[in-house]
């Protein structure tokens, strides 16, 4: 499994006297309350890096030491990756907004294509879960210094 994958359970048995949507639904709310608090405590931990960021800027032009240190390149390279994290995050933000939260024709295509069900084949699915895990090697070994679209 991916790291910071988002999983959403998709279980569907059905215990006595209720069914399986009323299960799913459950477990789809739990996932999301879980979401909800990993979002709140990201967003404090980017605060604190922030402002720990900031002081360290701030003093860095005073102190020689502090300066060598932050243009170290271990340095330099984490906020590379941090940056990058949140220059992707922020363009998926953006399209998840604009397909969930608001009443624009791309978002309701998309909510319907999502309800569509079709028929999975097994051949094909493995064929494309080869494809994909080969190119999420090479995205993952690429990713380090890309740059969102």
């Amino acid at each position: 499994m991916l790291q910071g994958a988002i999983v959403f359970k998709t279980q569907v048995s059905a215990t006595p006297g209720q069914n399986g949507k009323d299960l799913m639904d459950r477990e789809n709310r739990e996932s999301m309350d879980d979401i909800h608090l990993r979002i709140l405590r990201i967003t404090d931990d980017l605060r604190v890096i922030q402002r720990e960021l900031n002081c360290a800027a701030m003093q860095a032009p005073t102190d020689p030491e502090l300066m060598e240190a932050l243009a170290d390149p271990p340095e330099i390279e984490s906020i590379q990756v941090l940056k990058s994290a949140l220059d992707q995050m922020r363009h998926f933000l953006w399209f998840y907004m604009q397909v969930v939260a608001s009443d624009s024709e791309m978002g309701e295509k998309f909510r319907q294509t999502l309800r569509q069900e079709a028929p999975v084949r097994p051949e094909l699915e493995q064929q494309f879960q080869s494809a994909t895990d080969a190119i999420m090697l090479r995205y993952l070994a690429d990713s380090k210094f890309r740059k969102p679209n």
